[in-house]
């Protein structure tokens, strides 16, 4: 028996819905503004560090409480943007290719 999580599933589900969509809308992000910048916020983090940022390093580098970073953190892997192991800290990791995320601004 193989477990496939609900995470990979939706990713998956994405995956192919891009994958019929116009060409148009397979060039439109998938995600909004401020989610981007927390995306390529993971991104830079884990390349410069060699491992995932924690909620806390989000919430500094943002600005903002921790119960708008687990939300972000919630969202984006609903979304499929990001994959987290339970239980596991600093276990995101970016379901995107590096062209598909904004500069940091």
């Amino acid at each position: 028996m193989v477990f496939v999580s609900n995470t990979v599933k939706h990713s998956l589900r994405m995956n192919d819905h891009r994958a019929r969509a116009s060409p148009q809308e397979r060039s439109m992000p998938r995600y909004t503004e401020k989610q981007g910048q927390y995306l390529a916020f993971i991104y830079y983090y884990t390349k410069i560090h060699g491992r995932s940022p924690s909620e806390a390093e989000m919430q500094v580098y943002f600005g903002v409480t921790p119960p708008t970073v687990h939300q972000m953190v919630l969202s984006l892997e609903k979304n499929g943007l990001i994959a987290r192991t339970a239980g596991q800290a600093r276990s995101i990791r970016l379901l995107l290719p590096r062209h598909e995320l904004p500069d940091l601004e």
